[in-house]
């Protein structure tokens, strides 16, 4: 079962997309979600810490049906994963993170030793290009948002472009980063600071 991958800059549009697969039917088994907590933006199971759904007035680059259903089934005003089993964790190279779905609980059996490769060696062992992983993996540790999607073969087609919608075009963004001298993911580099995270957020307009 191919695993589609997508980076977000901002969380809301990571969990939108959530919401997007639900309604369209993928399994929550299969849909995933891991954004960097660093800054400390999610404290607990309060709404009042939870990015809610834009209007489906909003320019999202989305079809107006789904926005539409996201909107009656949100509420507006609640959010994908607020639903569903949230794990915070810290992950080496990355700092504290928010974790929702099976990459959530392949990284909290990294968390316990029982496994090994961290984000990741779970996206790599899930088929994802290495390269691509070093860069989804790093936009993470920036303060990004990754969600991951398990859909059949045949569902590839129906699904990624939902998951498009806002995606981080991953050439530009290595590019990017190749420029200002990164190479690779490092688990052994330190995690970025809160305030680190806040600007790289805010050179991305998010």
């Amino acid at each position: 079962m191919p695993t589609i991958c997508r980076f977000y800059d901002a969380y809301a549009d990571g969990n939108r997309v959530i919401l997007f697969l639900e309604i369209e039917g993928v399994p929550v088994s299969d849909t995933s979600l891991v954004s960097n907590n660093c800054d400390a933006w999610y404290i607990g199971a309060l709404a009042s810490n939870l990015v809610p759904l834009r209007n489906h007035s909003e320019s999202t680059g989305a079809d107006p049906s789904i926005e539409d259903a996201s909107a009656g089934a949100g509420g507006g005003a609640t959010v994908g994963t607020a639903a569903r089993l949230i794990t915070m964790l810290a992950v080496p190279g990355i700092g504290p993170v928010l974790g929702v779905g099976w990459l959530a609980a392949i990284l909290g059996g990294v968390a316990a030793g029982g496994v090994t490769g961290g984000l990741l060696g779970a996206l790599t062992n899930a088929g994802i290009n290495e390269e691509c992983a070093h860069v989804l993996v790093e936009g993470v540790r920036r303060g990004g948002t990754l969600v991951a999607a398990r859909a059949a073969k045949e569902d590839v087609p129906r699904i990624e472009p939902l998951m498009n919608c806002r995606a981080v075009n991953l050439e530009e963004r290595s590019e990017l980063y190749r420029k200002a001298g990164w190479l690779a993911f490092d688990p052994k580099a330190p995690p970025y600071t809160a305030d680190q995270v806040r600007c790289e957020r805010a050179l991305h307009g998010r």
